[in-house]
């Protein structure tokens, strides 16, 4: 085993001792002075602390100049913004852990007035039927009185899982601290495979916490939950996640996903636009969002981070809004219904299944 994995191993293996020893403290006079029973202990522990995240740096440093950019199709439908973007600076997300230099973030921004009923998330451009505002009265034929008023009609009257509202809620201050899941159009929107690939890690056991999208959430989320995550380990800053294999050394993340929402496993093949999972709120999270990036190996831990260019997209700058067509609208086959019929087979024929439909300009 290299010095990289054991110094993190050695790391929690302290944070356990000295969580032990400071209880111990409280709870009953152990023997001998205190500082050989917190202070040593304490110095231990930020010292391997200081090593892991040296060991980290070092192993994702890009080396070079980067190559060319990988084009994938992208993984969602639908009106969505970037942040964190690659495309402004690098690394994007301030650090080159976890294989995260050119990663992006991105949230759902439906086009729809504020008032009007939602339609599905991910659902594709606001020209749509599906999500488009109930119509003005004006822009009707004027009703024949016997005829009585003509109803409006409804949008999506069952909203579908993951049907969310019609606006992003936006960060406040003090109120509300957090909000659910639900409150975000992002939360349950479909993700499609970006190209043909195997599954190397497919895992969606972890909760989907209440956003930290107010300032005292996000405080705590910042001193408390993130040095805890990160302390665990990859997984739980990522939260539920898909690792793809593209093939010539190239791997997609998905992070942050929704707990039971994957559709494949280890091990499955799948086709670009397939569905695989839905976007979430697990992880190092403020709201529900899709972190995406590509890296050079199947470990966040060990990988460096791989630059890419969505097909038909290219890579979207901080704040930029960017729409991609979904499939029914080219012919084939709405996300909804691939995963609807997908859910009723075996995962291994799923994987295998041919996709008519794929995302834009694949």
């Amino acid at each position: 085993m290299s010095v990289r994995r054991v110094v993190p191993i050695a790391m929690r293996l302290s944070w356990l001792v000295l969580i032990a020893l400071a209880t111990g403290e409280f709870v009953t006079d152990l023997p001998g002075p205190g500082w050989a029973t917190t202070l040593l202990p304490a110095l231990v522990v930020l010292a391997l602390m200081v090593a892991t995240m040296s060991l980290q740096a070092r192993a994702a440093a890009p080396r070079g100049e980067p190559g060319p950019p990988v084009e994938v199709a992208p993984p969602v439908t639908g009106r969505w913004k970037a942040l964190n973007s690659p495309a402004d600076k690098v690394p994007s997300h301030g650090t080159h852990a976890y294989g995260q230099t050119y990663a992006i973030d991105i949230v759902a921004e439906p086009e729809t007035a504020e008032g009007e009923a939602p339609g599905r998330p991910g659902a594709g451009p606001a020209t749509r039927p599906q999500a488009e505002p109930a119509t003005r009265p004006q822009a009707e034929p004027a009703p024949r009185p016997e005829a009585g008023p003509v109803p409006r009609p409804q949008a999506d009257p069952a909203p579908r899982p993951g049907a969310g509202p019609v606006t992003r809620p936006a960060f406040r201050l003090f109120w509300p601290v957090v909000r659910r899941n639900r409150a975000f159009p992002a939360f349950g929107a479909p993700l499609l495979a970006v190209a043909d690939a195997t599954v190397v890690v497919a895992s969606d056991g972890q909760r989907d916490h209440l956003s930290r999208n107010s300032l005292p959430a996000l405080a705590c989320l910042m001193l408390a939950e993130a040095p805890v995550r990160s302390i665990v380990g990859a997984h739980r800053i990522i939260g539920n996640h898909v690792i793809l294999d593209l093939g010539g050394g190239t791997y997609a993340v998905y992070a942050h996903l929704r707990r039971g929402s994957l559709r494949v496993r280890a091990g499955d093949r799948v086709r670009a636009g397939q569905g695989i999972g839905r976007v979430g709120n697990s992880g190092n999270t403020t709201e529900p969002h899709l972190h995406f990036h590509l890296m050079d190996g199947p470990d966040p831990d060990a990988a460096r981070g791989v630059p890419f260019t969505w097909r038909g997209v290219g890579v979207p700058a901080n704040g930029e809004t960017f729409t991609v067509v979904e499939p029914e609208e080219r012919g084939g086959r709405s996300t909804e219904e691939q995963a609807e019929e997908q859910a009723g087979r075996p995962t291994e024929h799923q994987a295998g299944r041919p996709v008519e439909g794929r995302a834009a300009g694949s």
